[in-house]
């Protein structure tokens, strides 16, 4: 049973395996899918359909990182488990177009077969009676199982009652961590009793932010190459990359390094890896689904002016993630800047912009809003570095 977990071996660092990165090939399909979903109901309900399904892909993938955290990818127990896990995250994602209608079930049962099949192995499998790994692999199946009835419950449930049973799932999946999966009558379990492996953790939640980013340039270029190659549609293509190519900048020339080191120094680095990197970057995920999205929405129709529920999605998905850097740098240091959020409110102002001017336009001033906090960034970085000062870490230094 020993044998699966991980052996700490002093003055090495522990990276992603190439099994993870297989695994993770699946969430470019499924991130993918969810912005199709998104696009194709681009309407408040479809919104709400379009988080749901996101914030339960996101936590299948979540877990599952937690999980390699501690186990050893190189050992067959192991990567027949991921194998499988894949498997049926394939399924999931298969049955996302249809997630609140035909393949309900499809989705909800491959969701709860994830969980609940995952944590079974690291509490019967990968843990020895009474030890301290099998009491915390425990708690967190019996909030799955708990969660499962109500995502199988509403996946039976036509209509307005099965989101709503489905909404309940999702709370109770991800209030659990904030109690640290408190179970009645059972000892509390302090964060501390889980244990992270800081740069292995940072790098795989990076590598998440990559997936989605690969998702954007996959949509973009899908969507290109099906429609007429005009002028100002091959400029809209390019900017759609350069949209892209300033948000993964942006992420790993600060967000990157500046989580891999408060999560090195603190003195509870658990409840830190949940707040900000297992529960934080979900909106980062959002932001950059988002802005993809918008990047076809410009594409298709780049001199056209948008109609005010397409603008709305074009601009929220780079104030959805600039609002991303200013929570994570408010849970890793307690100030929040000035920058990102004044990034925000610009990307919000263009929004009411983009209701008077071409498509074409209005992409462009949402770009030089993200190219303007980058050189902001780089400008506060060079000051401190010519008056000898040591970068403030949270959004000045080009490399924390």
């Amino acid at each position: 049973m020993g044998r699966v977990r991980r052996r700490s071996r002093d003055g090495a660092s522990q990276r992603a395996s190439t099994l993870e990165l297989f695994y993770d090939l699946v969430f470019v399909f499924a991130i993918t899918q969810v912005s199709h979903l998104l696009l194709e109901h681009l309407t408040w309900v479809g919104v709400l359909q379009s988080l749901i399904i996101l914030l339960a892909v996101y936590w299948s993938w979540n877990y599952t990182t937690w999980t390699t955290n501690e186990l050893d990818t190189e050992t067959v127990p192991v990567r027949l488990l991921l194998l499988a896990l894949m498997l049926v995250s394939l399924l999931m994602s298969v049955a996302i177009p249809e997630a609140f209608e035909a393949h309900a079930l499809l989705f909800a049962g491959s969701y709860v077969a994830i969980q609940v099949g995952r944590h079974s192995f690291l509490a019967f499998v990968a843990a020895g009676s009474g030890t301290v790994e099998r009491e915390r692999a425990g708690r967190i199946l019996t909030w799955f199982v708990v969660a499962g009835v109500l995502w199988i419950a509403g996946a039976l449930v036509d209509g307005p009652g099965g989101v709503v049973l489905w909404l309940a799932a999702l709370a109770l999946d991800y209030c659990a961590p904030l109690v640290t999966y408190w179970v009645p009558g059972r000892r509390h379990l302090a964060p501390a009793t889980w244990n992270v492996g800081t740069e292995h953790f940072a790098e795989r939640f990076g590598l998440f932010i990559i997936l989605a980013l690969g998702e954007s340039i996959v949509i973009t270029g899908a969507t290109t190459s099906e429609l007429d190659l005009g002028a100002a549609r091959i400029v809209a293509f390019i900017m759609a990359f350069l949209s892209s190519a300033a948000i993964w900048w942006l992420y790993f020339t600060s967000v990157a390094s500046l989580g891999e080191h408060y999560l090195e120094i603190s003195d509870n680095r658990t409840a830190l890896a949940r707040d900000a990197y297992t529960l934080l970057h979900v909106v980062f995920v959002a932001g950059i689904i988002l802005s993809a999205v918008g990047d076809e929405l410009v594409i298709a129709h780049p001199t056209e002016v948008l109609p005010p529920y397409e603008v709305a999605a074009v601009a929220a998905g780079p104030a959805i993630y600039l609002l991303a850097h200013t929570l994570f740098r408010y849970r890793l240091t307690g100030t929040v800047g000035i920058r990102k959020p004044l990034g925000t409110m610009g990307c919000v102002a263009v929004g009411f912009v983009g209701l008077a001017v071409p498509a074409l336009a209005f992409a462009g001033l949402l770009i030089a809003v993200l190219v303007a906090l980058i050189w902001s960034d780089y400008l506060a970085a060079s000051h401190h570095e010519a008056n000898g000062e040591a970068p403030a870490r949270p959004e000045t230094a080009v490399r924390p």
